[in-house]
């Protein structure tokens, strides 16, 4: 093994696209970041963003990390992408795009959901999930545009998720990483590959196969920087593009949990729990778990769709106070708001929230709605910054103890990654209402880590994933969890959230009831 060889991990999120260098120990060499506006608007709900920003954005990124004292290009020994889920990009027959990409957190609904034909209308009525099979159908992008802009979709050569078109503009080869079907097109999850004919999600989605990218298992190779991306981004021509898999997926392995005791929370603006596991179990019921990094493997994930974005919801709307400060004394608003709640008592004085700021697709179901309750007039806006990280971390428990008894083993490690992960707040209160030992990776970059991975054991500098984890994945500091607030969250927990959504359900009911 060469000391001196690099991998170029591209971490396409959604506040920032990010080129980092990391060595074969997983040690971050160099990073260049370039914000991005997550998305426009033209109408309420939409989110949309052109896909050439994307690229050039990826482009100024490079050349941002070249620039860098003592970054040595001629290091790289393979590139590896990662990128946001379900956000999807037409081109033409030129690989020119044709709209704006639809990115994930877009709103809008199909309108004329047809019934789906067929024993799968029996089977999905017999099990019980119309409702889910129905939120599919409506959220399904591809459906949308082939119903709203039929123009658009009858010029439509390629169908990608943007890790495709990156993927197609670094190597000019239509292939993507199986590891990165997350969203809503034919993909098999149990089989990892597109959909068989006849499958109920051809229905769903007008796509004819043709239309989608070859898929390539993580770890194998996509292509080759060709010269034109060579020459927009800087990346030496013809260095091999490996598969890694999308930003979650790649977080898991980037924290190296790849044994079923291990989970990893994400503390990101979909905040998750994830466990790698080598057979396909769903973590809620027809709810599939994703593909992993780790080839042939699954991700059983448990999502709180909105998650840590309440972190920035609650800075916008009541933060004023700590952004001015933070602009003033050059630190982070949230480093303020970790200080205001330091020396609030673990349970937020009675206050509780329950996470639902958007609803899931079956738990919580599509009637759900936020809630906080508990107030009395003690209360001030730290104890509900608190109880946002407690409401938040209650969540992620209760989608772990449905992954054990799902799995029917338990968790005994867990490995906190995401923007929450740098509060020691929010990690000492994980630690508490878990009842585990809550561990920071090495790096905060670890989407970017799971990819760098994925390339190393690519190119053949490891001969497995648990050799490339052993070697390149670190622990950073652990929090102990302290048995009083153990005490204390166990009750809160068991006696107030678990109850919270149960009774509120009639509620919501009523309320999308009056005002749909």
């Amino acid at each position: 093994m060469k000391k001196d060889k690099t991998i170029l991990a591209i971490d396409n999120g959604t506040q920032s696209i990010r080129a980092i260098l990391f060595d074969l120990n997983g040690k971050l060499i160099a990073k260049a970041q370039v914000p991005l506006d997550a998305y426009f608007s033209d109408q309420p709900g939409w989110c949309e963003q052109h896909p050439h920003y994307f690229w050039d954005s990826l482009c100024r990124a490079c050349n941002k990390l070249w620039q860098m004292p003592d970054v040595d290009k001629n290091s790289v020994a393979a590139v590896a992408v990662t990128t946001l889920r379900n956000t999807v990009v037409n081109l033409d027959q030129a690989g020119e795009s044709l709209r704006p990409a639809i990115v994930w957190t877009d709103q809008r609904k199909v309108k004329s959901i047809k019934p789906i034909q067929g024993i799968w209308k029996y089977l999905f009525k017999v099990a019980g999930v119309e409702n889910t099979i129905q939120n599919f159908q409506a959220s399904c992008q591809a459906a949308w545009i082939a119903e709203n802009q039929p123009e658009i979709w009858q010029q439509t050569h390629k169908y990608l998720l943007m890790s495709g078109y990156l993927n197609y503009k670094l190597t000019g080869e239509y292939r993507d990483s199986l590891a990165s079907q997350v969203g809503y097109i034919p993909f098999d999850y149990k089989h990892h590959a597109w959909a068989k004919e006849g499958d109920w999600k051809w229905q769903v989605a007008p796509i004819d196969k043709a239309m989608l990218p070859e898929l390539v298992k993580p770890g194998e190779q996509i292509g080759v920087i060709h010269k034109a991306a060579s020459i927009a981004t800087g990346i030496p021509q013809n260095i091999p593009v490996i598969a890694a898999g999308a930003d979650k997926s790649s977080e898991v392995l980037g924290s190296g949990c790849i044994e079923d005791h291990q989970a990893c929370l994400s503390y990101g603006t979909t905040a998750t729990i994830n466990v790698t596991s080598s057979k396909y179990i769903e973590p809620i019921r027809f709810i599939p778990p994703y593909p992993s990094n780790v080839a042939n493997a699954y991700t059983i994930e448990y999502q709180i769709y909105r998650g840590y974005w309440m972190v920035s919801w609650f800075k916008e709307q009541f933060g004023h106070i700590e952004q001015n400060l933070s602009e003033e004394m050059g630190i982070a608003a949230e480093q303020l708001l970790d200080q205001s709640i330091a020396n609030i008592a673990p349970g937020s004085d009675g206050l509780m929230l329950q996470p639902y700021w958007s609803p899931g697709v079956k738990i919580p179901g599509p009637e759900a709605r936020g809630a906080i309750i508990g107030f009395n007039d003690g209360h001030t806006r730290a104890h509900v910054y608190r109880a946002i990280l407690e409401g938040i971390a209650y969540g992620l428990r209760d989608g772990m103890e449905s992954i054990q008894k799902r799995t029917k083993h338990d968790i005994s490690e867990l490995i906190v990654s995401g923007g929450g992960s740098q509060s020691p707040v929010a990690m000492q209160l994980t630690a508490d209402i878990f009842n585990l030992p809550a561990t920071r990776p090495h790096t905060y970059e670890t989407s970017a880590l799971g990819a760098a991975i994925n390339a190393a054991v690519g190119i053949g500098e490891f001969t497995n994933y648990q050799q490339a984890v052993n070697a390149m994945c670190h622990h950073g500091e652990t929090f102990e969890p302290i048995a009083e607030n153990v005490e204390i969250y166990q009750h809160l927990y068991k006696d107030g959230y678990k109850k919270m959504y149960k009774r509120l359900k009639p509620i919501y009911h009523s309320i999308k009831d009056v005002l749909g």
